[in-house]
Formats: structure tokens, C-alpha cells, sequence
């Protein structure tokens, strides 16, 4: 995990524009570079590096004696790097993942390039050679990326957009920012200016395809074709090992997030059963956040000793979590309203690991809600063909949602996220399965997933099929809600007058509680004129919901009233 920052085309002073690569400082707190581009002077990259592998030779921009014209600055893990330097020969220079990149770049261009990563990646690679720009995201959106393109071809490219709200440019005092797609590729012309052109925008990978580069996988072909229960499951458990091991790629400490629920359960567990298998020789250390005796603290506490990790808790007070929102949404740089709630928890966990312990490397259990249909409203689905449809909606959206909260938070306080549900072999093979195999069953959401893993005794049985409970919601008590707590005291700050009047003073998205316009405030505080970048909020479907806490939901109140 680290911060990237690169400018083509500038008209203002380099080092004035650079201040704003500061503003990602906190993704990569062990060293930091900048660097101009040989023969464009108005070019140049910043790169904040967060060390996890090669720490001798791992500063960026990336440069190889093989390929002098070659610049790339990205941010990510390529676990396949190794793979493909036995397939197709590549003579690394160092220890380092992307270098793969340019390897792979020289050997077939970017369109292979990208389609053979297996990994989390955003990058933007520059050819002198021949005059080009890349820039390319992973399929899920897991590393973020945003870019700043000019009419007359000035380019700013960063990992957050904060680091481009404030550049400067002469034909524009308000340059548009927007988040880089993932699963896409950009090609750009550059100009001997040092300005850019765009070419083409390609989309590289659909996550229902069995990714390109699952022909080099460290497992062989699964027995495909058949639909037979006890093989789906078998090669569901297989891929999801598969995606934890190959996450294991690090030479910094490995810690893992753990709420109780089913889907972080999963990973610790998994992820300890691999860690004494390779012989790891410290313990895991796992890390729970929630209020006194919230269902969360009580139902990790439970895994934990079960895995035998070296678990931690940390408790929160409701003024502790009101104090931290402003500094949650200015790392999120988002209004959503259950992203901001969800991350609030996240925020302050990631900010004990880095305060209190060594762990800097941290697994969880981000996607599984989409890709298994774990949210409650699926119940409400008519069908399962819509089901599925709404499953890959939801995973085409993670990275405004989900996977924005969990990198935003984590990395705000310089750690490093991964998250196996999100495997591309993983998703590919479960989003390929029958629509009717993957809807929820007997009254319980992600059944195929829990049925799968139900001999492993990876799990107790009642956290194996503990109902789901939103991030936000278990970290309090089951009596008052976290959302409940956060309403009351928004409550006497925001005047009924101003939430009248909300839709005339936002009408993009506008506020429907005083909740939402809160969260609005502090967020045109530090973004203004940029609510476009949040394109609709976050909110269950098939119900009527006026909120999206899954305690508002019929289903949930029926489930815990039993």
C-alpha cells in the first residue's frame, strides 16, 4: 500500500504543485520521493511508499537498466509476479512485485499487461520511447485512483483525490476530478509539451470471466462443468484457501480484522490454518472494535479462542465515535451515509494497530456481502436471476462503497488492506455457479458459503451461521444501535429549518435526514461543488427503506426477536 502522484503538462511551478502530494502522505509513512521526468521538465511523479516488500530496492518511480525508457509508479501487490517470471522467462532486477509490469509491458503492451495481473492494483506507467501514458485499476476498484485530464491536456493522476482538489492550471480554477474505473485501462498520447491526449479507454477484465491470468495460477484446473453440490463446495473452499495464501506475499507483520461475523471469521481462521502450515513463527494478531459487551466484541472473542490468536479489543465510547466523523469523511471523501457510519469503527481499529502494535499488513473480509448475497434484503429478492443481477451490481459499485471505507480507513493511518473474497479466480468461479445455488436459504443469507465450510472445523457452528449484522450495527449494543447514536445527537445539531431547505442548497443527492445532511456539511466543508463523486447513496433494495441499516429490516427484527 502506498501513495501515487503524477503530473504531465503542468503550466504552474512543479514545486508549488507538489505541496499537494502531501496530502496523501499518511499511505506510505516510510520513505518519499519526487522525481522529474528526463526531457519534460513540466512532467514528474511523487510516490509515498509504505514498505512491505523489498526495502532495499523498492522506491518508485521504478526504473530498470533493461528498459531506461520505462517510468512506473503504482501502488498494489501483483501476486502472480513470480509465476510469470517462470513462464515467460523475465530477469527481475529486484524483489519487487510490479516490477513485473514492465516485463510484461515490453513483452505483449498494456492490454496484456493488465489482463495478466493477478493481484490489487492502480499504476501509471510512462513510455519516452514511445510517447505514452498508461493508467490502469484493478478489476474490483481495491487500490483507488483518481485522475484530473484538462481540455488542453494537462494531467493529474493521484491515489486519493485530495491530492488533486487544489492543483493549479491556467484554463481551468476548477479542474474536474473523477475516480479512474476499475477494470480499465487508459491509453494517452504524450505531446512533446509534456501534455496528454487520450486515446482509448479499455475495459480489461469482467469479474464473471475467468481471469487471463488463471492459466498460470498455482492451482491447477478444478473439475468445471459440474454443479454437483459436493463439488462446488469443494472447489469453493479450495479457491478461497488459494486466495488467502497467495495474500500471505509480505515481509512485514500480517494482522487481520475480526467482527465475529461469518466473513472476517473465514479469513482469520483460514488465514492462521496457512500461517502455521508455512511455518510463520509469530502468532496472528486479531483485532475486534466495538462498544462494551456489543454483539461484535462478544462473537470475536469467541473465534479467537477457537483459532488461538493473539486477539485484541478495543472499546469505544459514543463520544469517541462522534468526535472521530469529520476526520473519517475527510479521509473517505465521501457523504454516503452507511459508509461513513461502517467506517467510523474501522477508523479508530486501524488507528490502534498502527498506535500499539507492529501489524502493518491487514486481512478482512471486504466483498463477501456482495459477491454471496449476504445483505438481509436479498431475502426480499423475487427471484433468483434478480438476485444474481443485483450481486454483480453491487460488486461493479464496491469501490464507491466497501472497498472505498476499507482502504480509506486503513490506509489514513499507513496500513495495508487485503481481501480475499475479492479474488479474481474466487468471484469468477462463484458468480459462475447457478443463480438458484447462490440465493439465501431456509431464512439464512450466504448458505452455499457457510455450507461449504461446514465440516472444515475452521469455525464454532454459531458463528459459522450467525445471521448477518451490519459492520455499523454490531459494534454497538443489540438495545441502541450505533446508526441510533449517532441520529440522536446529530439531532440538536442540525436546525429542522436547514433540513427544509436541503434540497435547494443541494440538489444534487440531496438530503433526506438530518443524518445525511450532516455528513453533507462537513463533507462540502472540505470537498465543495464535488457531490458528484458519491453517484447515488447506498440503500437496501426490494424493501421500502428509508435507511440502510439492516436493523431497520423487518427480517433482522423477526431473526433477533426469536
Amino acid at each position: 500500500m502506498c501513495g501515487i502522484w503524477a503530473l504531465f503538462g503542468s503550466d504552474e511551478c512543479l514545486s508549488v504543485q507538489c505541496l499537494s502530494a502531501m496530502k496523501i502522505a499518511h499511505r506510505g509513512p516510510d520513505a518519499f520521493r519526487f522525481e522529474n521526468v528526463n526531457g519534460f521538465t513540466n512532467c514528474c511523479f511523487g510516490f509515498h511508499r509504505l514498505a512491505v516488500v523489498d526495502q532495499l530496492y523498492g522506491m518508485q518511480p521504478i526504473r530498470v537498466r533493461k528498459f531506461p525508457y520505462l517510468w512506473l509508479c503504482y501502488n498494489g501487490e501483483i501476486y502472480n509476479f513470480k509465476q510469470l517470471q517462470k513462464q515467460f522467462g523475465f530477469e527481475y532486477q529486484t524483489l519487487v512485485d510490479g516490477e513485473v509490469i514492465l516485463h510484461l509491458y515490453n513483452r505483449g503492451g498494456i492490454e496484456q499487461t493488465a489482463a495478466m495481473l493477478d493481484g490489487v492494483f492502480a499504476f501509471i506507467l510512462l513510455d519516452t520511447a514511445n510517447r505514452k501514458v498508461f493508467l490502469a485499476r484493478d478489476t474490483y476498484g481495491v487500490r483507488p485512483l483518481f485522475k484530473v485530464l484538462t481540455e488542453d491536456g494537462f494531467l493529474g493522476v493521484c491515489s486519493e483525490a485530495k491530492g488533486l482538489i487544489n492543483l493549479k492550471h491556467s484554463t481551468s480554477l476548477f479542474p474536474k476530478v473523477e475516480p479512474f474505473l476499475p477494470g480499465h485501462y487508459e491509453v494517452l498520447d504524450l505531446k512533446p509539451s509534456g501534455k496528454v491526449a487520450s486515446v482509448e479507454m479499455v475495459k480489461f477484465h469482467s469479474y464473471k470471466d475467468e481471469p487471463l491470468h488463471a492459466a498460470c495460477d498455482t492451482v491447477e484446473n478444478l473439475p468445471s462443468g459440474s454443479f454437483d453440490l459436493e463439488t462446488v463446495k469443494s472447489n469453493i473452499r479450495v479457491l478461497f484457501e488459494n486466495a488467502v495464501r497467495k495474500r500471505l506475499m509480505a515481509h512485514r507483520r500480517i494482522g487481520c480484522l475480526l467482527s465475529g461475523g461469518l466473513d472476517s471469521s473465514l479469513v482469520a481462521a483460514v488465514l492462521l490454518k496457512l500461517m502455521k502450515e508455512m511455518n510463520i513463527k509469530y502468532p496472528l494478531q486479531t483485532f475486534a472494535i466495538g462498544m462494551e459487551n456489543s454483539p461484535d466484541l462478544l462473537a470475536a472473542r469467541k473465534v479467537a479462542a477457537h483459532i488461538g490468536s493473539e486477539h485484541h479489543e478495543v472499546i469505544f465510547n459514543s463520544e469517541e465515535g462522534i468526535q472521530a466523523v469529520e476526520e473519517v469523511i475527510f479521509s473517505l471523501e465521501t457523504y454516503d451515509i452507511t459508509t461513513v457510519r461502517a467506517s467510523i469503527g474501522m477508523y479508530l481499529v486501524s488507528k490502534y494497530i498502527r498506535k500499539k502494535t507492529d501489524s502493518v499488513v491487514i486481512f478482512s473480509g471486504e466483498g463477501s456481502d456482495e459477491l454471496t448475497q449476504g445483505y438481509i434484503y436479498f431475502h426480499k429478492a423475487p427471484s433468483p436471476e434478480e438476485a444474481a443481477e443485483e450481486s454483480e451490481r453491487l460488486l461493479k459499485e464496491l469501490y464507491l462503497f466497501d472497498v472505498l471505507r476499507a482502504d480509506r480507513t486503513t490506509a489514513a493511518h499507513g496500513l495495508e488492506l487485503r481481501v480475499p473474497f475479492l479474488d479474481h479466480r474466487f468471484t469468477s468461479y462463484y458468480l459462475s455457479l447457478p443463480a438458484e445455488l447462490r440465493i439465501p436459504k431456509n431464512g439464512i443469507e450466504k448458505y452455499l458459503l457457510r455450507q461449504s465450510f461446514e465440516d472444515s472445523n475452521l469455525l464454532p457452528k454459531e458463528i459459522l451461521w450467525r445471521p448477518k449484522e451490519a459492520f455499523s450495527d454490531g459494534i454497538a449494543s443489540v438495545k441502541k444501535s450505533w446508526f441510533s447514536i449517532l441520529q440522536d445527537y446529530i439531532d440538536q445539531q442540525v436546525d429542522d429549518l436547514l433540513l427544509e431547505k436541503a434540497a435547494e442548497k443541494y440538489p444534487f443527492n440531496p438530503p433526506k435526514t438530518k443524518e445525511s445532511y450532516y455528513y453533507r456539511q462537513i463533507f462540502e466543508k472540505h470537498y465543495p461543488g464535488r457531490s458528484n463523486w458519491l453517484p447515488h447513496y447506498w440503500m437496501p433494495r426490494w424493501v421500502k427503506a428509508t435507511d440502510p441499516s439492516a436493523r431497520t429490516l423487518k427480517h433482522y427484527k423477526s431473526a433477533t426477536q426469536e
